[in-house]
This record gives C-alpha cells, structure tokens and sequence, in this order.
C-alpha cells in the first residue's frame, strides 16, 4: 500500500547529539572523556559558545573559529557566528576532504543557552535535513547543586525538560540521598527522559547516541505510572501523554496540532510520538519543538509490536485539558 507520508531515512544521515547543561554542570568533563575514545576518534566536535574553548587542553591549535584536529583524532570548531553556517561549511571540506572524515557530530551550547533553537535547526531545515539528523539531545545536571539551578533558574530546568538523556553529573561527590532526590525530581520534570548518574565523568557512549524515533515514546508508560506518587517537581513543566486505541484521521490530527502550535507554541517545549492512521501499514512519527516541526515520516515498523496512537508532550504552564481538547475526536 502507497504512504501519504515519505519513509524514515534518518539511517542514512549523519547523526547530530546536543549536549546542554547549566553552567558547572560538568559538560565539558563529559565531552573530554567522550573524545579521547578511540571508538569516538571520528567525530567532529562544535563548541557553540563565546569566550574561551574548554578543550585546550586537547588542541593542537588555537581554535578561531575554524576546524581543528584533537590530539585524539576528533575535529574540534568554535562557533562564534552562525550554526548552520557552521555545519554546512563542516561538510562541504569533509567531502572535499580537506578536514578528516567525521562519522557523527557533538555539538556542546553555553551554560545558559536555550537548547530549543538549535533542536529547531534541524528540524524542518532542507539545507541541513538531506545530510543530518537530530539523533539526541543530552542533558548534564550537576548532583551537588543540580536542584539549587533547577529551582533558581529557567535556563536550566528547560534544558532538562527537553532532553532525552539526563545525566546526573558529579555523583560520585554528592550524598547519595541528594543525588536520589534529584532523579526523582528529574522524572517529574521529563518522565520520557532516560536517567544516568555519571560517576568521575565518564559514560558508556551507547547510554548516549542512538536515540531514533522510537525513543521517547517506548517510555511514555512511566508518566501514567507516576501518578498519585509524592515528589518533588517543577509546577511550571508538565507531561502528558496521549493515546489511542483506534486509528486516527491524519487531515483532523494534523488540524488539532497546527492550532495548538499556533494558540501555544511558545509553551510547548516538546512534542514526540508515533501515530497509527487510517490507511497507513505502519506508524507515523511526528517531533516537534515549539512552533517547529519535522516533516512526519513513516517508520517501518512499531516500536513494541503495539499498534496504537502514543503522543508525549512537555509543556510549560499548560493545562492537560488544553491539550486534551479535540484529541477524543481524531478517530477515522
């Protein structure tokens, strides 16, 4: 059967990973331990930050805003301008070959910075979309004074919201009790999330990469196992999922987000699930930041073998029957 909706080939792209994190979080300890690898060697390294690069210590160069070879074979740039720029001019001298080859792309933001706009850039962006793809977004929080910056700044609590992985850094100084209150804290703020403590700053990298479509979804489960339970949590961010058992109608679903993107947009930090509709052989994924979303794509097949309707939203400030309004009625 014939798909209104063109097949995931997010294989064939390279894989891009965000690394955010509020200022102290331990970023930088983590992307150091990642590039001196060997099984990380061929990846290209992109500091999105002013001021000084953090990775001196690695370099064989002074960075000034152009590529350089680490010590551990990786490519390091500094951003000081425009990211697309930036990336589109990374691949352009990899296929002329006049930097080395690069298998994935980690790009690490500031200590402050908003990880939406650059989740957006890969989004919906033709230029961009043909050769990369969004394959994760990372999140380190620091277990010492992770809940002090969850609960004083914005800046960081998004961050977390919005990631797919949370790494909880610094646990191998913090008290254990501090560092379990935080997690819980963390799952109310992204239940989809998958939760690391990170000890001496290390990580396995599969804990990291690989995310795929299927991720945040596959997960949905624990926000409904976490109602009724007493913990800590942000009232500002929210999670809700959505479901349904019979198929839906893709011109009614596709009509219901595109006013909800537009009355709340701003307020929508992240939207991602797989969709079963009329007429379709297989599910449906749709992700979304904000106002921004990638062109839905057909996958091959469901996660879990399940066939039905999950969409997971994490939201500021709004309430579940908004969301919930006109869902009901998106059956065929």
């Amino acid at each position: 059967m014939s798909s209104l909706f063109d097949p995931d080939r997010s294989a064939e792209r390279l894989p891009v990973s965000l690394i955010a994190g509020f200022l102290g979080s331990g970023k930088t300890t983590l992307l150091n331990r990642l590039v001196q690898r060997p099984d990380m060697a061929d990846s290209a390294v992109i500091i999105n930050e002013f001021g000084e690069i953090a990775l001196d210590h690695l370099l064989v160069a002074p960075v000034a805003g152009e590529a350089v070879v680490l010590a551990s074979g990786c490519l390091c740039c500094a951003v000081r301008g425009d990211l697309e720029d930036t990336l589109r001019r990374l691949l352009v001298e990899r296929d002329a070959a006049a930097i080395p080859a690069f298998a994935r792309i980690l790009i690490e933001t500031s200590g402050l910075a908003d990880p939406a706009p650059v989740v957006q850039l890969f989004l919906n962006n033709p230029l961009l979309g043909r050769y990369l793809r969004l394959d994760a977004v990372i999140a380190t929080i620091d277990a010492v004074n992770g809940r002090a910056a969850l609960e004083g700044h914005w800046e960081a609590r998004k961050q977390a919201a919005i990631a797919d992985r949370l790494l909880v850094t610094k646990a191998d100084i913090a008290r254990p009790a501090e560092t379990a209150r935080l997690m819980r804290v963390l799952q109310g703020l992204n239940p989809t999330a998958t939760i690391h403590p990170v000890l001496y700053g290390a990580i396995e990298p599969a804990a990291l990469f690989g995310v795929g479509p299927f991720d945040a979804t596959a997960r949905a489960d624990r926000i409904y196992e976490r109602e009724g339970e007493e913990h800590p949590h942000d009232h500002a961010v929210n999670a809700f999922c959505l479901s349904a058992e019979t198929p839906l109608d893709w011109a009614k679903f596709h009509d219901w987000l595109g006013k909800l993107r537009a009355a709340h947009g701003e307020r929508l930090l992240r939207v991602k699930g797989v969709l079963d509709i009329a007429g379709e052989d297989g599910p449906i994924a749709v992700h979304g930041v904000h106002h921004t979303f990638h062109p839905p794509v057909a996958l091959p097949r469901w996660p879990d073998g399940e066939r039905h309707s999950r969409l997971v939203l994490i939201t500021s400030g709004l309430d579940k029957d908004i969301i919930e309004r006109g869902w009901f009625g998106l059956s065929a």
